[in-house]
């Protein structure tokens, strides 16, 4: 599954509030984390999604598959 959290879109922005980096997972609902910089972000939303999985998993919860480019309105 480790090959698949490439697969889901992750959206970077930054915080003013929080002086950081936040990344989220809009496919795994509550997914998201922050960095100081960028690459931070995005190291730590990897090992979050991980344990989302790992999480849902345990609880038998059903895991979405990555669709891929999300469309907003």
């Amino acid at each position: 599954m480790s090959q698949n959290l490439n697969k889901y879109e992750v959206i970077i922005y930054w915080s003013n509030d929080d002086e950081t980096f936040i990344a989220e997972v809009p496919e795994l609902p509550g997914c998201m984390a922050d960095g100081k910089t960028y690459n931070e972000a995005i190291d730590n939303v990897q090992v979050i999604m991980a344990e989302w999985i790992e999480t849902a998993i345990a609880l038998g919860r059903p895991i979405p598959n990555p669709k891929g480019k999300l469309m907003y309105a």
